[in-house]
C-alpha cells in the first residue's frame, strides 16, 4: 500500500503544505504558549496541549522543543527522498490598533523559528510565514520574510484577530499578489485553537476582498466545518454552510487559478464525509485542492475513525488495518496513505492534490524590496 501510494508521483513536487511547528519555548524556539493551556481553570485547553504534546512525542518538561522537532525529521526521512514538509509560523492575536493581545493569543510560533528549520534542513522543509496585518511593522515583515524564502503566508482569523474582509487589509494585499506568496487561510468553524474567538472572521466569503485584490487563496480544510452568514446576500444573509459558500468561490470563474481547495484534517471523524466526497468527484477541480496533514493533530488518535470509514465504503477492512498499523509507527506517512486510497464510489483523488509544490513556487523575476 505505501508503494502503491508514491506510484506515479514526483517526490519532488510533493509538499505537505499544513505542518505546525510548535513547542514550548524551553529551547531556542522562540514559541510562546498561552498560561491557560497550563490551567485547570481552562480544561479544554488544558486537555488540548497534553493531546498535542503526545502527539508530537514531546512530553518531557525542558525537552519538548527538540522532541518536537526531532519526532518531525523521524518521520520526513520515512518519505521519499525529494519530498518536503511547509513549516507554519503562526502570529500573536493583535488588537485594533495593531498592538500585540496576549490575553486573546493562543499560542505564537515565530517566523524565524520556521526560517531557521527550513534553512537548516532544506531537504526536508519549506516555511510558511505568519504576519498579522494591524502590525505596523506588516509590510516590512512580509518584505523580509520573502527574502528569506517563505513560501506562502499563513492566517486563522477568528484566533489571531483578523478581518480577511476589511479594507484596512488592502496595501497587505497588494503586497502579498506582488510578491506571488499565496495565502493560506483557516475557513470554518475552528475546534483546535482559542483565541479571539471571533468565529465570523472565519466566512470563506471574507477571503473576496484577498482575491479581488489579486492574491492567490488556499483555504484551509476546504472550509469543511460549520455554517456562516451569506455575506452575498448582505450582513443579514441566512445561515449557509460553510463548504457550499466555499464551494461558491469555486464555481467563480475569475478565481480559477488563484483559490484552491486544501485537505487537511478533512479525514477526522468531525469532517469526514460530505465535503470530502464532493472534492474527490469532482475531478475539475483536482488541479485546485492541496494536500496537508495539519500535523500534529493528524496523530491525536481519537480524533479519526478507521472504521467509521470501512462503514461510509471509503475503505476496505484490509486497508484500514494496514493504516492503523502505519498511523502507530509514523501519522505522516499515514495520512498521506490514507488520502491516497480514499476512495467515493470508485474514484479516487488525482496526483496533482498531492504535488502541491506548483502552488508555491513564485513567480520568476519577481524581488522582494
Amino acid at each position: 500500500m505505501v508503494l502503491a501510494a508514491w506510484e506515479g508521483l514526483d517526490p519532488a513536487r510533493v509538499w505537505d503544505c499544513h505542518v505546525h511547528v510548535a513547542g514550548a519555548g524551553d529551547g531556542s524556539s522562540g514559541v510562546w504558549v498561552t498560561p491557560r493551556m497550563d490551567s485547570w481553570l481552562h480544561p479544554i485547553q488544558f486537555i488540548q496541549k497534553r493531546f498535542y504534546l503526545n502527539a508530537g512525542c514531546a512530553e518531557r518538561e525542558g525537552e519538548i522543543d527538540t522532541a518536537y522537532l526531532a519526532r518531525l525529521l523521524e518521520m520526513q526521512r520515512d518519505m521519499r527522498a525529494g519530498s518536503k514538509l511547509m513549516l507554519l509560523a503562526f502570529d500573536y492575536n493583535h488588537d485594533a490598533a495593531g498592538q500585540r493581545d496576549l490575553a486573546h493569543s493562543a499560542f505564537h510560533a515565530p517566523d524565524r523559528y520556521a526560517r531557521d528549520l527550513a534553512h537548516k534542513w532544506p531537504e526536508h522543509f519549506e516555511w510558511i510565514a505568519s504576519i498579522h496585518p494591524h502590525r505596523a511593522d506588516a509590510l516590512e515583515a512580509l518584505e523580509s520574510a520573502a527574502r528569506d524564502g517563505a513560501r506562502a503566508l499563513k492566517w486563522l482569523p477568528s484566533a489571531m484577530g483578523i478581518d480577511p474582509a476589511a479594507a484596512r487589509c488592502d496595501r497587505f494585499y497588494e503586497s502579498l499578489a506582488r510578491l506571488g506568496l499565496p495565502l493560506l487561510s483557516h475557513a470554518g468553524d475552528e475546534m483546535a485553537v482559542h483565541g479571539g474567538a471571533a468565529a465570523e472572521l472565519n466566512n470563506p466569503l471574507r477571503l473576496r476582498r484577498a482575491l479581488d485584490h489579486g492574491v492567490t487563496v488556499i483555504v484551509a480544510h476546504s472550509a469543511s466545518l460549520g455554517a456562516a452568514i451569506d455575506l452575498d446576500r448582505g450582513p443579514n444573509g441566512s445561515l449557509v454552510d460553510s463548504f457550499d459558500l466555499f464551494g461558491r468561490l469555486m464555481e467563480e470563474h475569475r478565481y480559477a487559478g488563484r483559490l484552491y481547495a486544501e485537505l487537511s484534517a478533512m479525514t477526522q471523524r468531525n469532517r469526514i464525509g460530505r465535503a470530502m466526497e464532493i472534492l474527490v468527484e469532482r475531478d475539475e477541480w483536482h488541479g485546485r485542492i492541496l494536500n496537508g496533514s495539519d500535523y500534529p493533530l493528524v496523530a491525536v488518535m481519537p480524533l479519526f475513525s478507521l472504521s467509521s470509514a470501512v462503514t461510509a465504503g471509503y475503505l476496505t477492512n484490509t486497508e484500514a488495518g494496514v493504516l492503523a498499523a502505519i498511523r502507530r509507527y509514523n501519522p505522516l506517512l499515514f495520512d498521506f496513505v490514507f488520502k491516497r486510497r480514499f476512495t467515493v464510489r470508485g474514484k479516487r483523488f488525482g496526483r496533482a492534490v498531492f504535488e502541491t509544490r506548483r502552488a508555491f513556487e513564485r513567480p520568476a523575476g519577481v524581488v522582494a524590496a
